[in-house]
């Protein structure tokens, strides 16, 4: 079921608030998916979805191949389930590197540091699932 990005029912909300792992697909340069688990954040205010990785990982890779490419993160739970899509950037810019650290941190728990912190944004702009 599609979904308004601006206006997620309550049961979609606290669903994304909830401590649960996700999927993130990129597309490789070859155009095939790049599926891999991931801790995400979802911001409703902004409509950005954040995970936060390193600089030399498949998934920010791919997305520097091919900026402002789509992507798509997946969080499933028995029956429920959320895909948020939209486009996609990989940032080293230190505040939005926080911001997404802070979001995770409160989500999950605090990421062990690295130096070369990344985090990927992406503008959702289409919403399917039921929760």
């Amino acid at each position: 079921m599609a979904l308004d990005p601006s206006d997620l029912p309550d049961g979609v909300r606290l669903f994304l608030e909830e401590r649960r792992i996700g999927t993130l697909t990129t597309l490789r340069p070859d155009g095939s998916p790049h599926v891999v688990a991931i801790g995400f954040t979802w911001d409703g205010d902004a409509g950005i979805v954040r995970v936060i990785s390193f600089a030399s990982s498949r998934k920010a890779a791919n997305l520097r191949a091919n900026p402002r490419s789509r992507a798509a993160v997946c969080q499933v739970d028995g029956g429920r389930w959320i895909t948020l899509e939209g486009t996609a950037t990989v940032t080293d810019d230190p505040a939005r590197v926080s911001e997404a650290v802070r979001r995770y941190a409160e989500r999950y728990q605090p990421p062990r540091p690295r130096d070369d912190r990344v985090a990927i944004e992406i503008e959702v702009d289409r919403v399917l699932g039921r929760a």
